[in-house]
């Protein structure tokens, strides 16, 4: 290829160049992201593909009911899962047994 002072060709002849190596810079990248994406897809395994975009819904969990009342604030309750809240860890600190705020449950 022959190398030409930039400056002296003219700007018409400059811009076709310059959509010439545009158009080839663009065939040559689109062939080799297909090329890597079918590479990935060799390594994932043909059943991997359609699995890995799937997206799974969580499960519905049921309604828990409340198993301890704190006798002085009757709005505050537990249902005996996840961190026991602040008032009931202050009444077994005192002494009190967390049998003491079990709520009583009306026979079904």
């Amino acid at each position: 290829m022959e190398r030409k002072d930039l400056a002296s060709i003219p700007t018409d002849d400059l811009w076709t160049l310059h959509e010439k190596i545009a158009s080839a810079l663009v065939a040559k990248l689109t062939a080799e992201i297909s090329e890597i994406e079918n590479r990935l897809n060799q390594l994932d395994g043909p059943n991997q593909t359609k699995q890995s975009h799937k997206k799974t819904s969580r499960r519905p969990y049921p309604i828990v009911l409340p198993k301890f009342q704190n006798p002085t604030h009757p709005s505050q309750t537990w249902s005996g899962r996840g961190k026991q809240p602040r008032w009931l860890t202050a009444y077994l600190v005192s002494g009190k047994r967390i049998d003491d705020f079990r709520i009583e449950q009306a026979a079904a």
